[in-house]
């Protein structure tokens, strides 16, 4: 079940107050990726980075788990 609301004062309050038991465990997703201020998201800041390493190995993608675990190259 999908509740929607808004988030005022630190706090999640949901539309149409439904009754949810005290302990009820939820997950909460912001429906917009961009802040309301018209700032950059996280998102955004992220791919500024891209591409920006330098020094990195050619293959880097393509065999990762070998750089990072010692798995045998693809």
């Amino acid at each position: 079940m999908t509740y929607r609301g808004q988030v005022k004062n630190g706090m999640v309050i949901l539309e149409g107050a439904p009754m949810l038991p005290d302990g009820t465990v939820v997950r909460v997703e912001p429906e917009s990726q961009t802040p309301r201020d018209g700032g950059q998201s996280i998102f955004d800041h992220l791919e500024e980075l891209a591409g920006t390493v330098k020094g990195l190995p050619s293959d880097l993608a393509r065999n990762h788990d070998h750089y990072l675990h010692g798995h045998p190259r693809r």
